[in-house]
């Protein structure tokens, strides 16, 4: 643990400008992200005796090696950029809000042609409208289903309605008259469109208009003696309310409000949070949050409001950044200022409520106001979100009791069993995985604080002396471990994050890079946001293997001076712990929960290795030789092969015809003529659908080590059969 005065600038250095400050550790991983109207006497009180600090205060200003600072113009741009530094850095030392479940919303996507209503979870696109979220993705179906009577848009996916346009036949909804169907032409897009925009006022709280105009509808069929038309219309009326009535009117005036709530202790709080619009009840979330930082609840409040509405900045320059027409960035900025409410009510006011309050006017681009409910129904409603919230912490309790008491107690076994300084916070397991040792692959993985980081995973293409493998497992696993720790230490090296200080008054030598406290410029602060990737150094190196492949991983480390991370190797058949140097195993107890950890480590490292395996053989067997002429992209191949049919064909093809392919130029023309003419990949293909095992065809993915896919890291867990079937070594 660093002691503060080694690094404490001094007093004359710090302006008493507002701004933003960032504290790093001894590696440059930035562990807290503050903000200050006055930077000199806010950083002051982090350097006062230690024992006067809170003690979640005292481990973050010594576990940090540096401070640095960023002037702003107001406090305003404070809180946006302390907004973003958190979002982007992660700060292990910041209060995180993270969902409590991934919530569903009814999601309408006015940017495409023809909309599509659908159920969406995650992250929001731009130029698409959102309603919720939902407790249930069911209840948004059921909704949906009641409105489809009457607003019959698009809810099939884009292949079904690419089929449906094909054939000129519609699908199921389209025959029962629960699609409009603009897939064969019954209705117009710009027509379907603006029954699209319809559903959205609906759902966003504008249901009398469309209620009257049913009703008038119907009294004029009833009128002229259609009464088949008129019992239609009456049941279009009925679906309507019974939509409408699912949620009931709880605040008057036609409110539009979000209504935030906090209920927890000095460890932990819920927070949860009813989105009011048109005075119905629209939406909940709810989060749980550990307090690794001294909060107030006002400091709390304030925080969760960036959370909540900081995502709305992101999306506004987000449709800015798309290729949009103008309807559709008029939508995305539409959808962006309605989900700022004209009033937010909280359980107490953010320290400076005036600044708070000139963000979110600035979001909404119309006057918000930011107040604590006294008296009425705000206040009765604001109750009732604060009875969700204790409901929700005592569930969280009992569902989490004995998880962080657990994963402790896991890293301080570890710690014991291989004699470790510190207990292990950070574990790198890797693993290799080929098929008798073609399209060799491994993954990294890491888990922080007993928890996988997703976004830290890492996969590499194994290359071998020759660039076409290792020879066995025990190189490729020397390779991998030896292009992650010399990214590393470039990366520290030359990181734009961290200045080099070279003296070595301390008896350091002069080429360990260490931050340096100080004023960074607004410019390298946004310039120094691109984190490097392998820019942090593990506690502890897992590989999974015995003795061979602990050895190769510690002469990789050997050989580039890597010293201060901790080795071990878990071998399956056992689960015996090997240690470098040893000649017997660690053995640790079959119920340890330190063993346990190790376990799940391995085993989430060998399922992402067999992920990316899987994913370079497949997209190596369906390789064609055109895919190695220079200049033709996947959309001139889909060209030439939509007008020839078969790379035979188009190997009979002279320039000329095929350069009046559309797209296609005289030179990429000759470029494919010479490929299959006289290349020396030609020979062998007859028909781009015709599999080609070659071994170049991953090449490509073999230039770079690639970060973890979003899609790729949610796949399911291969069965013990992938992992013991025949050709599959290694993994």
């Amino acid at each position: 643990m660093a002691d503060p005065a080694t690094y404490r600038p001094k007093p004359g250095e710090i302006p008493t400008s507002p701004g933003v400050y960032r504290f790093r550790d001894a590696h440059g991983r930035v562990i807290y992200v503050g903000k200050a109207k006055n930077l000199r006497a806010r950083l002051s009180n982090y350097f006062q005796d230690v024992a006067h600090l809170h003690h979640r205060t005292q481990s973050m200003v010594t576990t940090a090696a540096s401070v640095e600072w960023t002037v702003v113009g107001t406090e305003v741009e404070a809180l946006a950029l302390e907004y973003s530094w958190i979002k982007e850095y992660d700060p292990r030392f910041n209060v995180k809000y993270r969902d409590d479940k991934s919530y569903p919303y009814l999601a309408v996507t006015m940017a495409d042609e023809v909309p599509r209503a659908q159920v969406m979870r995650g992250a929001k696109r731009p130029g698409t409208r959102y309603f919720g979220p939902y407790g249930h993705a069911w209840a948004i179906r059921e909704t949906l289903d009641l409105l489809l009577r009457v607003f019959p848009i698009r809810t099939c996916s884009a292949g079904v309605y690419k089929r449906a346009h094909q054939t000129g036949r519609p699908c199921l909804l389209g025959y029962i008259d629960k699609c409009s169907a603009p897939c064969v032409g019954r209705i117009g897009v710009d027509e379907h469109k603006q029954l699209a925009q319809d559903f959205c006022d609906f759902m966003a709280g504008d249901t009398q208009r469309f209620e009257r105009r049913l009703t008038a509808r119907m009294n004029e069929a009833a009128a002229s003696m259609e009464y088949e038309q008129a019992a239609r219309l009456r049941d279009d009326i009925q679906a309507l309310r019974r939509a409408t009535e699912k949620n009931a009117v709880v605040l008057p005036d036609a409110t539009d409000a979000d209504v935030f709530a906090l209920a927890g202790d000095e460890l932990e709080a819920a927070v949860q949070v009813f989105h009011v619009r048109g005075g119905r009840i629209r939406g909940q979330r709810g989060w749980v949050v550990e307090k690794v930082e001294d909060v107030t609840d006002a400091e709390l409040v304030e925080h969760l409001l960036q959370q909540v509405y900081g995502a709305v900045e992101d999306a506004r320059a987000a449709a800015d950044a798309t290729d949009l027409d103008a309807e559709g960035r008029a939508a995305a900025r539409r959808e962006a200022r309605d989900a700022v409410p004209r009033e937010v009510l909280v359980p107490v006011l953010p320290p400076d409520p005036a600044q708070m309050t000139a963000w979110l006017t600035g979001l909404r681009g119309a006057r918000v106001e930011l107040r604590v409910p006294q008296r009425g129904d705000k206040r009765e409603l604001a109750a009732t979100v604060r009875a969700n919230a204790e409901h929700a912490l005592a569930l969280h309790r009992t569902r989490r009791a004995g998880d962080l008491t657990t994963r402790s107690q896991a890293l301080r076994e570890i710690q014991e069993a291989l004699g470790l300084e510190s207990a292990p916070l950070r574990i790198e397991c890797y693993d290799v995985s080929h098929t008798q040792g073609t399209y060799q692959s491994a993954s990294m993985v890491v888990f922080e604080d007993g928890l996988p980081r997703k976004s830290e995973y890492r996969t590499f293409s194994v290359r071998g002396p020759e660039g076409d493998g290792a020879r066995d497992d025990t190189a490729a696993m020397h390779e991998v471990i030896t292009r992650r720790f010399r990214r590393y230490l470039a990366d520290r090296l030359a990181s734009g994050e961290v200045e080099l200080d070279d003296s070595d008054e301390d008896g350091r030598p002069p080429q360990v890079a260490r931050p340096r406290s100080g004023e960074v410029p607004a410019e390298e602060a946004r310039e120094a946001g691109e984190r490097k990737r392998f820019a942090y150094p593990p506690n502890l190196v897992v590989v999974d293997g015995g003795p061979p492949q602990v050895a190769a991983a510690q002469r990789a480390l050997d050989e580039l001076g890597v010293t201060d991370v901790a080795l071990c190797g878990l071998a399956k058949r056992l689960e015996e712990v090997w240690v470098p140097g040893d000649d017997y195993p660690v053995i640790l107890q079959r119920s340890s929960e330190g063993l346990y950890l190790l376990q799940r480590v391995r085993d989430e490292a060998h399922r992402f290795a067999i992920t990316q395996h899987r994913r370079r053989r497949s997209k190596g067997m369906t390789a064609s030789v055109l895919d190695d002429v220079p200049g033709l992209g996947p959309a001139r191949r889909k060209a030439l092969l939509s007008t020839f049919g078969s790379v035979k064909k188009l190997r009979a093809a002279s320039v000329d015809e095929i350069a009046q392919v559309r797209g296609m130029g005289r030179r990429t023309a000759e470029a494919v003529v010479g490929a299959l003419g006289g290349g020396p990949g030609a020979a062998g293909s007859s028909d781009a659908s015709e599999p080609a095992t070659r071994a170049d065809a991953t090449s490509a993915d073999a230039a770079d080590d690639t970060s973890a896919d979003a899609t790729a890291d949610r796949s399911s867990a291969p069965t013990s059969q992938d992992a013991a079937g025949p050709g599959m070594l290694g993994a």
